[in-house]
């Protein structure tokens, strides 16, 4: 597993070059967001070892299997750590895949039914810690993000990319087609997009690729991208 300090506060996590998660450094230990693949839990618990945050707490920003696989083995190790997730996801971990009446997009696929039990299910504006839940539906129907109220770090999870630069949820291009692919939602993905980069953050990490200092100019052209793509989207 790479081990890269993104700053003071943010350790990213990454497996097979393309598969991360984070740790959040808080005042009595950290906050783990998302648990990556499968097989993961040792790395991750000798990572946090090794730089001296114990896992306090456990945040997901979806329910995708490369995002909870790891979560019932870390939950086993760390039996006080409390687990929280948005309150629409919390239903896939259960095995609940129906979706309401109100909610339409691609038929659901890759998630993860999981043992553990959440102890905490998050609505929009939550704080958990330094991080503020930021509700951020498309790539999922219950997706969120978190912001980093210190720095304005946003973990954004899936709700973008930066593998080929910054691309939104929901986007398509024929040479790297996965960002609307695996997304569900292409026009709440755009909605949500902007969202995010409204609350202007001064660092963006996700779930898949680096981390972008100052991304403000490269979120304004994904946004564009999105809505060009889905211009329903501003009548979601």
């Amino acid at each position: 597993m790479q081990i890269v300090e993104e700053s003071p506060n943010l350790v990213r996590l990454t497996r097979f070059r393309m598969f991360n998660c984070f740790l959040v450094r808080e005042e009595n230990g950290c906050t783990l967001i998302d648990t990556n693949v499968g097989g993961s839990a040792a790395s991750i618990l000798r990572a946090s070892q090794d730089i001296g945050w114990p896992i306090r707490r456990i945040l997901l920003t979806h329910a995708h299997f490369d995002h909870v696989a790891s979560l019932d083995e870390l939950v086993a190790a760390l039996s006080q750590a409390e687990v929280a997730i948005g309150a629409r996801e919390s239903r896939f971990l259960e095995g609940d895949f129906a979706l309401e009446s109100t909610e339409h997009g691609k038929p659901l696929f890759g998630f993860k039914r999981v043992n553990t039990e959440v102890s905490r299910k998050l609505r929009d504006g939550d704080l958990l810690g330094s991080l503020r839940a930021i509700s951020s539906a498309g790539h999922t129907p219950g997706h969120f993000s978190y912001l980093d109220i210190r720095d304005n770090t946003l973990i954004a999870g899936d709700a973008f990319i930066t593998q080929t630069g910054v691309v939104a949820a929901g986007v398509f291009s024929w040479f790297f087609p996965m960002p609307a692919l695996f997304s569900w939602n292409g026009s709440l993905s755009a909605r949500s997009a902007a969202k995010l980069r409204d609350v202007k953050p001064t660092r963006l990490a996700v779930g898949h690729g680096n981390t972008i200092e100052n991304p403000g100019a490269a979120l304004e052209k994904a946004v564009a991208l999105a809505f060009q793509q889905h211009p329903d989207a501003s009548t979601v």
